[in-house]
């Protein structure tokens, strides 16, 4: 929330103590080296040292007729915006910086800022383009930034309703960012600002000092002259001029000596034809006046290479100081991320000085653009760093986070959002393949011990076919004995011996259902009865049948009957101990008829 300024007016003294101290909205443009009016370096030294140009008689003049043209457009700026404006003086910290807006109008709910300027084609031209250009619309953005409105009136305006030409502005935010670094960048600059050697008064060229008259008179041979002491000394005022060339004053005075030599070659050429016409041989006169004149020439001529070569040398060391500045800007940067990532901020400090002739301007239009490169530098270092702690946060390890860092932050997380996504479809899959793997090696665990279960039961089966058929190939006599024998021998019941053989028979068939009896199971069932059948070699079984071994159908698909894999070897043993009971019987029956 800005803080409104009391009692300091627009023009009154606490209001000039304010702006000092501030950074206020008219000068945000020339903060950034974009003003139509003030240099970079001139609102540095103005804010290092308080001191402000005077302000004319016709700035003056076109200050009040702003003011004028202000008061005339208010209520028909009201009247577009149907709300009314009061003129407002705020402060408000942003970023550590002291920003300061005179508002031409504020609503009372401070969602509304107007902003007028006086009448011009320029700003008609661009109010009707839809967009200001910088200069102005710098302003808006920082009367927006400490007014926290959502939006200005932006209006040019002769005071008529007719010369009143209004533009709808809203805060954008790469702009808004260009603001505040800019003004971040000009706040470092003033902290390092160190006042220039003091400037010298306007550069006016000086020439060496005048040679003294020549005098020759001729009557067919010299009959006066001081020319060896106008030699003598035209040598010494030559020898004494100045060529080394470093600022101003010194290009202005090396130019001014140019012309200096050319007149005195012409006056003495002028010298040399009005002696000739007195006489047509005096070679010691030519020769000394063609000595002075050769010397003057090659001076001018040296001088004149001289300007001209170190002018491209300080225009060469100017722009390399723009470069050097720029790159250990952007180091200094760099150093403070986790890794190289900041790329190379274009600058054209060529084009920036083309035009320029003085070593001032050349400075000063380097210098703006070292501050708008410098400016672009620090907001894409900003971006980084948000960037940064962006991937930081998404948990992703990404190989190229030198080129994710410089995307914009939309981009960046749109990408981002992506790759989780993938990630976590690559991380599924892998804990799919590895639930697969495991219950892959559960099956074979299973399989491997159902086999072996078959395998028993088979060996067991092997034997007991054996044993039967041992019983059968003895003597009738003997066959009941050794039947009643292994039936309890089978059973494990030897208390059981002396008992009849029906009893003995009954007591192996029940415990060979109760030791074959299906178990618990909690997977879903699979086993079908033609299943069964085929593995039996296709002996006949039905679901009444495997009822009676104790086998009841733990599920059902449609109508057909369906059992659990693991059963199956306890089916078969069932169906054995069944067999091998009808078989005891059998040798009963046999046993009996013997007897």
């Amino acid at each position: 929330m800005y803080t409104p300024l009391e009692n300091a007016p627009q023009g009154s003294a606490a209001w000039l103590a304010a702006r000092s101290k501030h950074f206020c909205a008219s000068e945000a443009a020339a903060a950034l080296g974009l003003s139509k009016y003030t240099t970079r370096d001139e609102l540095l030294r103005q804010k290092a040292t308080g001191l402000t140009e005077e302000v004319s008689p016709a700035k003056q003049r076109i200050f009040d007729a702003g003011h004028e043209a202000e008061a005339l457009a208010r209520p028909i700026a009201e009247g577009i915006a149907g709300t009314e404006f009061f003129p407002v003086v705020a402060t408000r910290e942003v970023d550590g910086l002291p920003l300061l807006a005179s508002f031409d109008g504020i609503d009372l709910l401070d969602d509304l800022i107007w902003e007028n300027k006086l009448l011009n084609q320029s700003l008609v031209q661009q109010v009707q383009a839809g967009d200001l250009e910088p200069h102005y619309w710098l302003q808006l953005e920082h009367q927006l930034l400490v007014s926290g409105a959502s939006r200005a009136l932006f209006t040019t305006s002769d005071g008529t309703p007719g010369g009143t030409h209004p533009l709808w502005y809203e805060s954008k935010p790469e702009r808004r960012a260009q603001l505040i670094a800019g003004w971040k960048q000009f706040a470092a600059d003033l902290a390092a600002w160190v006042p220039p050697e003091a400037k010298p008064a306007p550069v006016v060229g000086k020439t060496p000092d005048n040679l003294p008259a020549l005098l020759i008179q001729v009557t067919g041979a010299v009959t006066a002259s001081n020319l060896p002491e106008y030699k003598a000394h035209a040598l010494e005022v030559f020898k004494g001029i100045n060529r080394t060339l470093a600022t101003d004053q010194d290009f202005a005075t090396a130019e001014s000596t140019v012309k200096w030599c050319a007149d005195v070659e012409s006056r003495l050429a002028a010298a040399k034809e009005h002696a000739l016409s007195q006489t047509a041989t005096i070679d010691e006169l030519f020769k000394t006046i063609d000595d002075i004149s050769a010397e003057a020439r090659r001076t001018r001529l040296e001088l004149d290479k001289l300007v001209k070569a170190r002018k491209e040398e300080i225009r060469g060391e100017i722009v390399a100081g723009g470069i050097a500045a720029l790159r250990e800007h952007i180091a200094q940067l760099n150093a403070a991320m986790p890794a190289d990532y900041m790329p190379q901020v274009p600058a054209d400090f060529a084009g920036a000085i083309k035009g320029k002739r003085t070593v001032d301007s050349l400075r000063s239009a380097v210098n703006d653009e070292l501050a708008r490169a410098k400016i672009e530098a620090s907001n894409i270092a900003t971006r980084i760093h948000a960037n940064v702690k962006t991937l930081k946060a998404s948990g992703l390890v990404v190989p190229d986070a030198a080129t994710l860092v410089l995307k914009a932050p939309d981009d960046l997380a749109a990408i981002i959002a992506t790759r989780k996504a993938a990630e976590d479809a690559r991380l599924a899959a892998i804990r799919a393949e590895e639930a697969e793997k495991l219950q892959r090696e559960q099956l074979a665990k299973q399989a491997e011990q159902s086999q072996k279960e078959m395998i028993q039961v088979a060996q067991a089966g092997m034997q007991a076919a054996a044993k039967i058929a041992n019983i059968a190939q003895l003597p009738l006599g003997r066959r009941a004995a050794a039947a009643a024998s292994y039936c309890c021998e089978k059973g494990e019941q030897q208390g059981l011996v002396d008992k009849a053989c029906d009893d003995c028979a009954e007591v192996s068939a029940g415990y060979q259902a109760a030791m074959f009896a299906p178990k618990v199971r909690t997977g879903a069932p699979t086993l079908r009865i033609g299943t069964i059948k085929e593995r039996l070699q296709h002996m006949s079984v039905t679901a009444e049948d495997l009822r009676a071994l104790g086998f009841e159908p733990a599920g059902r698909e449609r109508a057909a009957p369906l059992y659990h894999e693991e059963d199956f070897p306890a089916i078969c043993e069932a169906i054995a101990a069944q067999a091998l009971a009808a078989k005891a019987q059998f040798l009963r029956d046999l046993a009996v008829v013997a007897a």
